[in-house]
């Protein structure tokens, strides 16, 4: 996003500067583990158990060691598509294959059909549901019964689940994210962070759940002795602790900022080219747009919008099940979402005229 994080962080980040010394830190003590169970439970109703508790780099790396421990090469992996453009690469670039289940719209929002992705885990050399939740790119919140559902087939088919909830915090409808942690049956592993939410990626920094003690200990073999990564980044830690104690007001006034930049984009290219019926996300801070009711190729609609200066992500970088469609960050201040959609506007009729 384009926004400074929250003042309290900020604060938290001089002070720990400010001691000037910035030598190897840890992250398995209380204050950074009491500040992530706390936030599981204020903000979700799920009580995690600091025993089970991981950390790592980055999300995709933590997803990348859970690959590597629960599956073999060639064998599958399914991801909801469209589909975040690192799944594929991490999925491929690890041996595996990537097994894709098209979610599908209904009346503006989004759906997986329950019987296909049965017999998708039902393969034999499926061994892990990779899930985004919420899904990025689509916005898409999963429901409590969604979740159960998916749970009860996971299980019937011995299927493990890594579950990919970095965007948990930006919920922008009344759909309330339900954590994976909530409904699991089998193995299973949950990854995300502050990163997303409190714009602090470049921190690094990521944690997570994985409740097996034998799929922890394979977890922290690989982090510490394998890759030698055992020293977590100080100021991640320091960022983490103080947007989990202190950050959620700052937080829960962005996420309403953001709901109204998404309404002006909205009205904007709904009432601009009603065959859109463009509707909010119910989570993230990402438009995405499907542009094929305006029948302009994806690859015309880049090239024009580079000329606008205005850079979008093309849909096909998620997948098949993404062609056609845009990806619009609207985690900036309003006037340049404003010009950023007259700029869009600007281009779509271009290739009109």
């Amino acid at each position: 996003m384009d926004f400074r994080t929250a003042p309290a962080v900020q604060q938290a980040l001089t002070q720990r500067v400010a001691h000037g010394v910035l030598g190897y830190s840890r992250w398995q003590h209380d204050d950074f583990l009491s500040a992530c169970c706390h936030w599981m439970s204020s903000r979700f109703g799920y009580q995690p158990d600091a025993d089970t508790l991981v950390y790592g780099p980055s999300v995709i790396y933590m997803v990348a060691q859970m690959l590597r421990r629960w599956s073999n090469p060639d064998d599958e992996v399914v991801l909801h598509t469209p589909a975040y453009d690192a799944f594929y690469k991490t999925v491929r670039g690890n041996q595996r294959q990537v097994l894709e289940m098209p979610l599908q719209r209904d009346n503006g929002s989004w759906r997986c059909d329950m019987a296909a992705l049965e017999t998708r885990l039902a393969r034999p050399r499926c061994k892990i549901l990779l899930l985004c939740s919420p899904h990025n790119p689509t916005g898409k919140v999963w429901t409590a019964t969604e979740l159960h559902q998916m749970a009860a087939l996971c299980d019937r088919h011995g299927v493990r689940v890594i579950s990919d909830e970095i965007h948990m915090d930006m919920i922008m409808g009344n759909q309330p994210h339900t954590p994976w942690a909530s409904v699991a049956r089998s193995d299973w592993a949950l990854f995300t962070s502050a990163s997303k939410s409190f714009n602090v990626p470049g921190l690094t920094g990521t944690w997570g759940i994985i409740p097996d003690a034998a799929d922890r200990a394979a977890w922290f073999q690989a982090l510490k002795n394998a890759d030698g990564l055992s020293s977590p980044a100080v100021l991640a830690v320091t960022a983490h602790v103080a947007a989990y104690r202190q950050g959620a007001p700052w937080l829960d006034a962005l996420r309403s900022y953001l709901y109204g930049n998404f309404i002006l984009v909205a009205n904007r290219l709904n009432a601009e080219f009603p065959a859109l019926n463009w509707h909010i996300p119910e989570a993230t801070y990402l438009a995405w747009l499907d542009i094929n009711p305006l029948g302009i190729p994806e690859e015309a609609l880049q090239q024009a919008l580079i000329q606008q200066r205005v850079a979008i992500m093309p849909g096909s970088i998620y997948g098949d099940a993404g062609k056609g469609f845009l990806r619009l960050n609207v985690g900036c201040p309003r006037s340049k979402v404003d010009e950023g959609v007259s700029r869009l506007i600007a281009a779509i009729h271009q290739l009109q005229g």
